[in-house]
């Protein structure tokens, strides 16, 4: 038996020694991966922004419309145009020199600039999907009991309208999953729910009334859970700050709720609740990307803008972004960073005057 400390060996077959590594070493570290700053940058654009764009078309529109005068151009472009621009300046916005960037690029190079965005954007709703997979069933769940049959954390199988929790959560507002032959034909399929059928959990209370269909719509305590959970920190769903790293929000500079962040969280938790395995915009049973467009097309829509707005404020100012005003905030009264600002501003306006004289 050796006894090196350079591990053990055997001859190979040309009469080489071949050394094994030693289980009590190290052994050499491994180079450090470096990640493109645009990879980063695009998840936070993916959840706050736009979730489901394709990219290269966007670039490349995007730069096109830059070389023809940008904001000058917007006159003739059509709605859905504006939209696509205002995504681009975002992005830009998003990114600190990604406009000079592109514009310095060749063809080949926009191509792997998007690739790289879309890998940023992929793995965000990746990570949000397997996050909020285990973590929704801790929401559903009634305190100090248990769902039955139970519904394991890591399996969706029993999920969707196959349980009788997540089915009436997901069936459509209007619908009564309380009747017997409603639920029966969800079960098996009957009734086909398009995406932009909504589901009653995007309501308060899970209480929707066809007479005033905003009262209470993307309000529900379970969206402000999962909101929680993707953009501040998971433990702060219990308003218990355990997380010592920053959340999304903060991380990207995030004050204030975007239409589209509500949007991408609804999307997240209507897919979390149903029994899909895999996340794919082109999947015609969950239509996740219809369900998130009819959403934004109802945000920005114009003429249901004061009600939109009501909904941002009730976000901003009640549930993630308390600290959010659009007005100037002024320093306490008689404070010490006010006396410092007033001793500030008098010394400024006696030098001011002494140079004038």
């Amino acid at each position: 038996m050796s006894n090196s400390g350079e591990g053990d060996s055997s001859q190979t077959a040309t009469g080489q020694k071949r050394i094994y590594p030693s289980a009590l070493e190290l052994g050499p570290r491994k180079k450090p991966t470096t990640q493109d700053p645009l990879v980063h940058r695009s998840r936070h654009f993916g959840r706050a922004v736009h979730a489901f764009c394709n990219v290269p078309t966007l670039l490349t529109n995007g730069i096109v419309l830059l070389s023809e005068g940008g904001g000058d151009t917007l006159e003739s472009l059509t709605v859905d145009e504006r939209k696509e621009f205002a995504a681009f300046r975002e992005l830009l916005r998003a990114v600190p020199g990604l406009e000079s960037r592109l514009l310095a690029s060749s063809e080949e190079e926009v191509v792997e600039i998007g690739e790289l965005i879309q890998k940023g954007i992929n793995g965000a709703r990746a990570d949000d999907t397997k996050g909020m997979k285990g973590a929704i069933i801790d929401w559903i769940t009634p305190k100090g009991q248990s769902l039955s049959p139970h519904i394991p954390r890591n399996v969706k199988s029993g999920r969707g309208f196959n349980h009788e929790c997540t089915g009436a959560l997901l069936c459509p507002a209007g619908l009564d999953w309380t009747n017997i032959q409603t639920r029966t034909k969800l079960m098996n399929g009957e009734i086909q729910v398009p995406g932009d059928q909504w589901p009653v959990f995007l309501y308060a209370d899970y209480s929707y009334d066809p007479e005033d269909p905003w009262n209470g719509l993307l309000r529900s305590g379970l969206l402000v859970s999962a909101y929680k959970h993707i953009f501040t920190s998971p433990s702060s769903v219990d308003q218990e700050p355990k997380a010592t790293r920053s959340g999304n929000a903060r991380i990207h500079g995030m004050r204030c709720m975007t239409k589209a962040s509500i949007a991408y969280v609804a999307t997240q938790t209507r897919f979390s609740l149903t029994s899909a395995q895999v996340f794919s915009r082109t999947d015609l049973i969950t239509d996740s990307e219809r369900f998130y467009s009819s959403i934004m097309e109802l945000l920005d829509d114009p003429d249901e803008s004061d009600e939109v707005d009501q909904l941002i404020t009730w976000w901003n100012s009640r549930q993630i972004f308390p600290l959010y005003t659009t007005t100037e905030r002024l320093p306490s009264k008689n404070s010490a960073l006010a006396r410092i600002r007033q001793k500030r501003a008098a010394y400024k306006e006696l030098h001011d005057t002494h140079r004038d004289s």
